[in-house]
């Protein structure tokens, strides 16, 4: 049985240039060193296709430099090239730019990701109409308040099913009720914002209700205040008039 196996390497995230090289030497741009906790220090790496070590304290003579290059994302590396698969394991973008192509690992991240989309699927289904316009609000905005309630459903279950772990913190985010209860507000002219989104105000008779922070989402800060004393009565006043 032949023990040095060929292996894949994919580029990660959905940028695939159709050629994508990556440092195979050390330079001040670009560092290429791994600390050695048997040493305790920091050892600096290069890919020699003449070397066996991928350390350059432990290379000798001239060094030939190699070139490491992802083609339309992917780098198959042979077995036999065992001083470039232990220079990819070492190097510093491995599991940041790269990694190495796990088919155990795909279909587990797969299930998981199957295991979201049903759990979400079904959540969406059974969901009460308020907290599906408070969550689709956050995925289309405004254009919420123009759908009816089987579009409402059906749009909601569609971003369950393409992003299921989004939709699963969203409805663990009691944040977002308070938020869409602010923007309804609004909508129906009980709040107004001021144009510099700063202030909201009572819109029947002007008054101060509270200032936006600096540098927070209005409405955020907004379903935040709902939860102190004052922003509570305020709520309730809020609630009753929209139903």
């Amino acid at each position: 049985m032949n023990k040095y196996k060929d292996k894949l390497y994919e580029l990660q995230g959905n940028n695939t240039p159709i050629i994508n090289r990556i440092p195979s030497r050390h330079t001040r741009k670009n560092p290429l060193m791994w600390f050695d906790e048997e040493k305790g220090y920091e050892r600096e790496l290069r890919y020699a296709t003449n070397q066996k070590s991928p350390f350059v304290d432990e290379q000798q003579g001239v060094a030939t430099l190699g070139h490491i290059a992802f083609r339309n994302g992917k780098l198959h590396v042979e077995g036999k090239q065992q001083n470039l698969i232990k220079f990819l394991e070492l190097h510093p973008l491995n599991g940041k730019l790269f990694k190495e192509f796990n088919k155990v690992e795909i279909a587990e991240d797969h299930l998981d990701f199957l295991e979201f989309q049903v759990d979400s699927m079904k959540y969406a289904k059974d969901m009460e109409i308020e907290q599906a316009e408070a969550i689709l609000r956050v995925e289309i905005g405004s254009e919420v308040s123009k759908m009816t309630t089987k579009e409402i459903r059906r749009d909601l279950i569609v971003m369950a099913q393409r992003n299921p772990k989004l939709f699963l913190d969203l409805v663990q985010d009691d944040n977002i009720m308070l938020r869409n209860i602010g923007i309804k507000a609004t909508e129906a002219k009980i709040l107004t914002l001021s144009e510099d989104q700063r202030v909201f105000k009572w819109a029947s008779n002007g008054r101060k209700l509270f200032e936006v922070p600096m540098d927070e989402h209005p409405y955020s800060a907004l379903a935040a205040w709902f939860k102190t004393d004052e922003g509570m009565e305020v709520f309730k006043t809020i609630e009753k008039r929209l139903n």
